[in-house]
C-alpha cells in the first residue's frame, strides 16, 4: 500500500511539473438533475412490473395471444441482442484492470551488421534470434479512469436492460388496447343488429296500424326505409370488427390465416386493473423508461470522469522472464534467462488540445443526459396526472350513462307499446329509438374508455398499481 501510495504521490507530482498546461478545464455541467426522491427512486434500478398483469381481464385467448406477440417479437429480439452486446462491452472493459499476461515465442532470423556494436563472429553473419518469454503489465489505474469506464459500461447495460423491459410493457399494452377495441366492436355490432331487429319490428306494428287506419303511407315509408339504414349501419359495424380482428392478429405476428381462429373476446373489463384508491409514492420511480434514462445520466457522468482522468499521468508496471539467444540450438540454456521489471509513465504533454475537447464534449453529452431524463420525468408526471383523472372521470361517466340508458329504454319501450295502441305517431317512435341506440353506444364507449385509462395508467406508473413487497 505504501508503494502504491508513493507512486500515485510521484506521478502527481511530474504531471504538475511537466504537464501543468494540460490540467482539465474548469467547465462544469450546466444542467441539475431531478432529485431521486422527487421520484421515490431508491438505491436499485429495478423495475417492479406486473409481469403477467393482463391475466387480470380472465381472457384465455388474450393470455395466448400475448404469449405469441412476446415469442420472437422483432422490437424484444433486438432489444435483447442490445443485451448481449452491453455485458460483453462490460466484461472487456472491466478486463482492462486486471494484470494481462502474455506468453511470447519468437524466432528471427537476422544479419548482424558489421558497422554497429556486434562483436565477431556476430558482425557481418546471420544468425536464428529466440526469444521465449512470459510478460506481465498491469496499468495501476491510479485516477480512476478505468474504473470510470466500467461505471459507464455498466450504467449502460442496465439502460439496455430497462429498454427492454419497457418494450415489453409496451407491446403487451398495445395488444391489450387493441383486443378491448375488439372487444368494443363486438359490442357496437352487438347494437347495431339490435337497431335493425328494433326496426322491423317497427314496421311490422307500422303495417298493422295501416291495416287498422290507424296510420298512412307516409309512416309506412317511413319505416321500410329505416330498415336498410339499419342494415347499413350493421354492415359497417361488423366490418369494423373483422378490421380489429385483423389488428390483433398483425400484433402477435399472425396472418389472415389467423382471422377465424378469433373468438369474440370475454373480458373481465370492470374488474381488471382496478386502480385502488391509494396510490404507492414510489410508482414514477419504477418506469422502466425513467430508470433507463436515469442509468444513462449516471453512464454519461462516469465517461466524464474517465475524460477527466485523462489528464494525469498513466503509470503502468512491466515486468518480463524467458530466454533469449542467438542461436535456438542454447535458447532454453541457463545462462540465456533473462528477466526484468519497471514502472512506465505516459504523460498527456502535447495531447491539450483534444484532451479538453473530448472534457468539454463529455461534459456536453452529460447535459444531454440528464437533460433527457428530466424531460422523461416531466412527462411521466403529465402521463400519470392525466390517466388519473381520466380514470376518475370514466367512473362518473359510467355511472351517469347507465342512467341515461335505463331512463331511454323505458321511454323507448312506452313509445312502442302508445304507437301499437295508436296513441302516438311513429316520429316519437324513431326519437326514442334513437336515443336508446346513443344510451347503449354511449355505455360501450365510457366502458372502453374506462379500460383504456386503467391501461395507460399502468403504462404511466411503470406496470404495477401496488406497494412493493
Amino acid at each position: 500500500m505504501n508503494a502504491r501510495i508513493a507512486a500515485r504521490a510521484l506521478a502527481f507530482a511530474a504531471a504538475l511539473a511537466l504537464s501543468g498546461c494540460v490540467l482539465p478545464p474548469k467547465d462544469t455541467p450546466q444542467i441539475t438533475q431531478t432529485p431521486d426522491i422527487a421520484l421515490g427512486l431508491g438505491t436499485t434500478n429495478a423495475p417492479d412490473v406486473d409481469a403477467l398483469w393482463w391475466h387480470q381481464y380472465g381472457d384465455a385467448q388474450l393470455d395466448r395471444l400475448t404469449d405469441a406477440a412476446l415469442e420472437h417479437n422483432p422490437t424484444l429480439e433486438s432489444a435483447l441482442a442490445r443485451i448481449h452486446l452491453a455485458q460483453a462491452q462490460v466484461q472487456a472493459t472491466a478486463a482492462t484492470r486486471q494484470p494481462n499476461t502474455a506468453l511470447t515465442a519468437e524466432a528471427t532470423r537476422q544479419r548482424y551488421p558489421e558497422n554497429y556494436i556486434y562483436p565477431p563472429p556476430l558482425a557481418g553473419n546471420t544468425y536464428w534470434a529466440g526469444d521465449l518469454s512470459v510478460r506481465f503489465s498491469w496499468d495501476l489505474d491510479l485516477w480512476g479512469r478505468q474504473r470510470a469506464l466500467i461505471n459507464s459500461m455498466t450504467a449502460s447495460a442496465d439502460a439496455t436492460r430497462l429498454d427492454a423491459a419497457a418494450a415489453r410493457l409496451a407491446i403487451t399494452a398495445s395488444l391489450a388496447e387493441a383486443y378491448l377495441d375488439l372487444d368494443r366492436a363486438y359490442a357496437l355490432a352487438d347494437i347495431a343488429a339490435q337497431s335493425e331487429e328494433q326496426r322491423r319490428r317497427i314496421l311490422d306494428i307500422t303495417r298493422k296500424r295501416i291495416d287498422a287506419g290507424l296510420d298512412t303511407n307516409v309512416e309506412l315509408r317511413e319505416a321500410e326505409a329505416a330498415v336498410p339504414q339499419a342494415e347499413l349501419g350493421r354492415l359497417q359495424a361488423e366490418a369494423a370488427r373483422d378490421v380489429a380482428i385483423h389488428r390483433v392478429v398483425a400484433l402477435t405476428g399472425g396472418s389472415a390465416a389467423d382471422y377465424a381462429g378469433i373468438a369474440r373476446p370475454t373480458l373481465a373489463v370492470e374488474t381488471a386493473l382496478v386502480v385502488p384508491d391509494s396510490l404507492p409514492a414510489d410508482l414514477l420511480g419504477r418506469r422502466p423508461d425513467i430508470l433507463a434514462a436515469r442509468a444513462r445520466a449516471e453512464s454519461a457522468k462516469s465517461l466524464k470522469t474517465a475524460a477527466r482522468a485523462s489528464f494525469f499521468p498513466n503509470v503502468n508496471l512491466a515486468a518480463f522472464a524467458g530466454f533469449e539467444a542467438i542461436g535456438l540450438d542454447n535458447l532454453t540454456e541457463w545462462g540465456s534467462r533473462t528477466i526484468g521489471a519497471g514502472p512506465a509513465l505516459s504523460l498527456p504533454i502535447l495531447s491539450a488540445p483534444r484532451l479538453k475537447a473530448q472534457y468539454r464534449g463529455a461534459i456536453a453529452a452529460e447535459d444531454l443526459a440528464v437533460s433527457t431524463y428530466n424531460g422523461a420525468v416531466v412527462t411521466a408526471i403529465q402521463q400519470t396526472s392525466d390517466q388519473l383523472t381520466y380514470v376518475r372521470s370514466s367512473a362518473q361517466q359510467l355511472d351517469k350513462a347507465r342512467q341515461a340508458l335505463a331512463a331511454a329504454e323505458e321511454a323507448y319501450r312506452l313509445a312502442q307499446k302508445r304507437y301499437q295502441a295508436g296513441l302516438t305517431n311513429y316520429l316519437v317512435v324513431l326519437t326514442t329509438e334513437s336515443q336508446v341506440l346513443n344510451a347503449r353506444t354511449s355505455v360501450v364507449d365510457v366502458l372502453h374508455s374506462q379500460a383504456l385509462a386503467r391501461i395507460g395508467l399502468l403504462l404511466a406508473v411503470g406496470g404495477n398499481f401496488s406497494s412493493r413487497a
